[in-house]
């Protein structure tokens, strides 16, 4: 398969590039710069440069390519906790972003559409012992500013899921860590990581897992669905940066009470104190044939190596 993907040179994207390739599809990438297009060649992809955001200039890019799938894995955040700056950029990638990288896969040709979205969509929220699934309420907003991102995590799935000629499938990662293992130990070095006394359990996904079901999904997703990409074991923010700390060897992350993390980052300070789910990969599991690699934080912390961390 040809596959096009923007967000190729993410942390998230690489692995997933790499993980296309081995499995045997061509793939081209798509980089704001020429220095990421020439990382994307270094790994085996071919590349494009353009700015998503830019619709003319993404359309002349592309010309010329042809593309069986189109994968959406752009987002604007850096590290963590993010911010509602980084966020509100994401929410502009996940609506223009999504619109415009739907016109290029139909000037490449491509039938099928990918594309990232995030379990938040179920409202950023404690959502007490329900178990959710695919099937529950996603979009829930409450008034607040973050409602701005939520309508955004939908509208990237309702285009792809609506779009003509083209099969759609949403992926709704967990908090993704692992691969930025380093960022991570620089901020506990720095003691530029809070996190909360008492936070919420949330759904994590290691992106070597999430790339694999991202690759599963181009096969196996089905057109207008959505899956929930988490691991097994729901947990805490704290649990994980801590046990990264141990792992690296780095001092424990600083210790906030709620009220003040919520002044210093409001918005990872209501993630990561407030929100509380639990969100179950059974559908994943059965209709892509995936299963995560590290089923817990604790197993994917085990395995990380030197460029091996977490982005909410």
């Amino acid at each position: 398969m040809k596959v096009l993907i923007a967000g190729a040179t993410g942390t998230l994207g690489m692995p997933i590039v790499r993980q296309l390739i081995d499995a045997g599809h061509a793939v081209v990438g798509i980089s704001r710069t020429a220095e990421g297009a020439e990382r994307l060649r270094r790994v085996g992809a071919s590349a494009i440069v353009a700015d998503v955001m830019d619709r003319d200039r993404l359309l002349r890019a592309a010309d010329g390519v042809e593309a069986d799938a189109v994968l959406h894995e752009l987002t604007a955040l850096k590290k963590a906790p993010a911010g509602h700056g980084a966020m509100a950029a994401t929410d502009a990638l996940r609506v223009e972003g999504t619109t415009n990288l739907l016109d290029v896969a139909r000037e490449v040709g491509a039938g099928r559409f990918v594309t990232q979205s995030i379990v938040l969509g179920y409202g950023y929220a404690d959502h007490g012992d329900e178990v959710i699934t695919e099937e529950s309420p996603f979009g829930r907003t409450d008034g607040s500013r973050f409602d701005a991102h939520v309508d955004a995590m939908v509208s990237t799935e309702q285009q792809a899921f609506h779009a003509d000629g083209i099969d759609g499938i949403a992926l709704r990662y967990g908090v993704l860590y692992g691969e930025d293992a380093d960022t991570v130990e620089r901020m506990l070095r720095r003691r530029s990581l809070p996190v909360p006394r008492h936070g919420g359990e949330l759904a994590f996904v290691h992106h070597q897992d999430a790339a694999a079901a991202t690759v599963a999904a181009l096969d196996r997703g089905r057109a207008g669905e959505a899956y929930n990409i988490v691991d097994d074991t729901p947990a805490t923010f704290r649990d994980l940066i801590t046990s990264i700390a141990g792992a690296r060897d780095a001092p424990e992350p600083l210790v906030l009470p709620g009220w003040l993390l919520k002044l210093v980052a409001p918005y990872g300070g209501v993630v990561l104190g407030d929100v509380s789910m639990r969100v179950s990969n059974a559908k994943a599991k059965r209709e892509l044939a995936w299963m995560p690699r590290f089923p817990s934080y604790r197993d994917g912390v085990a395995a990380l190596g030197g460029d091996e961390g977490a982005a909410p």
